[in-house]
């Protein structure tokens, strides 16, 4: 494994190892996720009570969408 640019740093690489890289990525994704999940359910009211495409919320969706793949596959042929 790659040591990481932060243990180079004197005074973070007391404070930053593997676990709390890790656990930043775990939240991080999870956040990320849970942000879709609501912004999916607001959309999907709005356009089944409402009847309102709300295109600023499907955007956002979208981009999520685009973006996870994008760096799914990447890190898939590129690690």
């Amino acid at each position: 494994m790659k040591p990481h640019i932060l243990s180079k740093i004197p005074i973070l690489g007391q404070f930053v190892d593997e676990r709390f890289l890790e656990h930043r990525r775990r939240s991080s994704s999870i956040a990320g996720f849970a942000t879709v999940f609501v912004a999916l359910g607001l959309w999907e009211y709005r356009l089944l009570v409402d009847q309102i495409w709300d295109w600023d919320l499907f955007a956002l969706i979208a981009t999520f969408a685009v973006v996870k793949t994008s760096l799914f596959f990447w890190y898939r042929f590129h690690d």
